[in-house]
């Protein structure tokens, strides 16, 4: 571990890499920061510190699938006629230390083979009907550039602590890091001799440390103080409460204390919950030291009431009278100045807080794509799983073990076969692409009861959010008043998205059919300048086309138009109350769309219902 301490953050990295040697249970350290702050760095100086036979294994971006899970040694299988599976990275890293640098960019096959072994501890290779299995029990170690775009929630969620990191702006900081580095370019032998005693005492403390973990006494009030903590900053699930207790175990295991106490769980907190927060999809990642001592207080309250088995007195906030199912009256949002003057006295889509902490299930578009690497549907990829052996052609990579038993059943077994030509096979590799999503978005006086709006505002939310993490363009367009338009046209940006429908106004007729055409034709401007992204169509309406006496059958016209062009659609039906039209399943219908209600909403968003949509 060499001084890097200038970087601001680098102790409490170290910290974090050091409590999760001592109890590897933890689940591993996410290091978040700028260039050139010696993430890499100091990740790689782990390694002396391990003590046994524990060892830090990296597993580059790039790496195939084979070579992370394994693969069979084909020159065996034809000479002995036995299946030997050659161990992948993930069984190297097996009671040691996984390094993934830059995390975030990681492929999307490769991070489901990732999460199958943070999960199980073991890793299974399956190939041509033969399978295998083997221990991958390591701590996971990752670091990312957040400018380089986020990490899959899935992923994020797996790693026990998270760092932030931040180059130094003090200038005798910074020259103390380049003498440093200029000292190692000079004698790189000598440097390393200069720490290596205090890299011996480090090991020794940490070896230490985990002889001592399995005594450390954890007291009920501590438990108790962790949990309210907890509850507190709204966290999801259990896993934060577990890995929080044993952060905390490890801290008072590398101090030399017998049990836990509340500075233990203050530092276990800091590095393991920022993260695992729930918030609005866009805010910044973190935690605040006003939340913090927020937090810390009701854990105090928790942790020294009389009755541990009762739950801990929290306290709420005060009632704003805003509750959408309340009843109360909206609180009175004044409209700009230059607000069209025929628009009814709708509110503003974004006049209250908004998005919710849905995770939703994946949605896709059916078939087989070709677009750009993402993380919602199916598609052609020279990097994703293979799924089988086709024929062969100059694009598509080559099918090794397909191919060689093509050989070996031409020659019938006799000894290692020559491969010519016709024995070669190709690999059919499928990854995921990112989709454009074109949103339109049902904003008309049907749709302004306040509890409906509510819905709407936070299906939205959750939907854009999806995207975002699913790497998709988005767009959306808003029918409301007389026409429809584009709020926001095809962009990467999901937060620029989520704040122009904040500025939007609600109220008036429904024109359903401008707001479909409005879709149909940012979809085919679209394909023009970028014909292998597939387009998604989400489309949020009660149904109710109103604009125009002859809004109905145009609607329907457009529709079968979408339909006909072979456009994947979802219609989320918006309508509530005990008497419905059904309007919005006659469009469904229409478009050949996967159909979902409000109800489908409430609890695990759009995609509790749904599979690939055709």
């Amino acid at each position: 571990m060499y001084p890097f301490s200038a970087v601001v953050g680098q102790d409490r990295l170290k910290l974090a890499l050091i409590l999760c040697a001592v109890s590897p249970g933890i689940g591993g350290v996410l290091i978040r920061g700028e260039k050139g702050t010696a993430k890499s760095t100091i990740v790689r100086g782990l390694q002396p510190v391990l003590s046994g036979p524990a060892r830090v294994v990296e597993l580059p971006i790039g790496a195939t699938e084979d070579r992370v899970i394994g693969s069979l040694d084909l020159t065996r299988v034809l000479r002995d006629g036995q299946a030997h599976f050659t161990p992948g990275l993930l069984a190297q890293a097996d009671g040691g230390v996984l390094y993934i640098d830059e995390v975030n960019l990681l492929s999307d096959h490769l991070v489901d083979v990732l999460l199958d072994a943070a999960a199980s501890g073991r890793v299974t290779i399956e190939r041509d009907g033969v399978s295998h299995e083997q221990s991958a029990d390591f701590v996971l170690v990752g670091t990312m550039n957040p400018e380089e775009g986020e990490l899959r929630p899935q992923l994020l969620d797996r790693f026990g602590l998270v760092v932030d990191v931040a180059g130094t702006r003090d200038v005798d900081e910074r020259v103390a890091i380049v003498t440093a580095r200029m000292a190692y370019d000079a004698d790189p032998t000598g440097f390393v001799t200069g720490y290596a005693a205090a890299e011996a005492e480090l090991a020794q403390g940490i070896s230490a440390a985990r002889d001592a973990i399995g005594a450390i006494s954890i007291p009920m009030a501590e438990l108790r103080r962790i949990a309210a903590i907890c509850a507190a900053l709204e966290v999801d699930g259990l896993r934060g409460d577990i890995v929080v207790t044993r952060t905390a175990a490890a801290h008072a295991a590398w101090r030399g204390a017998p049990e836990v106490t509340e500075a233990d769980v203050k530092v276990a907190v800091e590095l393991a919950l920022p993260h695992r927060r729930r918030r609005n999809p866009f805010d910044e990642p973190g935690m605040d030291a006003e939340e913090l001592d927020d937090a810390m207080e009701q854990g105090e309250q928790a942790a020294s009431a009389d009755s541990p088995g009762e739950p801990p007195p929290f306290e709420s906030e005060p009632d704003s009278g805003n509750d959408p199912d309340s009843g109360a009256d909206s609180a009175e949002v004044d409209a700009p100045d230059d607000a069209p003057a025929d628009d009814p006295p709708g509110p503003w889509f974004g006049a209250t807080g908004f998005g919710s902490a849905t995770r939703l299930r994946s949605f896709q578009v059916s078939g087989l794509g070709d677009g750009d690497d993402g993380r919602r549907s199916k598609a052609r990829s020279r990097r994703g799983m293979t799924s089988r052996a086709i024929d062969f052609a100059r694009e598509t990579p080559v099918h090794l073990f397909a191919t060689v038993l093509a050989a070996a059943g031409r020659s019938g077994g006799d000894g290692l076969p020559a491969i010519e030509a016709d024995d070669l096979r190709g690999a059919e590799r499928i990854g995921t692409e990112s989709n454009l999503v074109v949103f339109v978005v049902d904003l008309s006086g049907s749709m302004t009861a306040r509890a409906r709006l509510a819905a709407v505002r936070t299906a939205c939310v959750d939907l854009l959010r999806d995207s975002y993490t699913r790497r998709d363009r988005v767009a959306v367009i808003v029918a409301a008043g007389k026409d429809a338009y584009v709020a926001v046209p095809p962009t990467r940006s999901v937060d620029l998205a989520v704040s122009r429908l904040a500025a939007v106004r609600t109220g008036g007729r429904t024109p359903l059919a401008e707001g479909l055409q409005a879709a149909f034709d940012v979809i085919e401007r679209a394909e023009r300048t970028d014909p292998s992204r597939r387009p998604l169509l989400v489309v949020l309406t009660d149904g109710r086309a109103t604009a125009g006496a002859d809004a109905p059958q145009r609607a329907s016209a457009v529709a079968d138009r979408i339909a006909r062009r072979g456009v994947s659609s979802l219609v989320i039906d918006c309508e509530q109350g005990f008497i419905r039209l059904g309007l919005a399943t006659d469009l469904a219908a229409r478009l050949g769309a996967q159909y979902a209600s409000m109800g489908d909403l409430e609890v695990s968003g759009v995609a509790s219902r749904l599979g690939a949509i055709g």
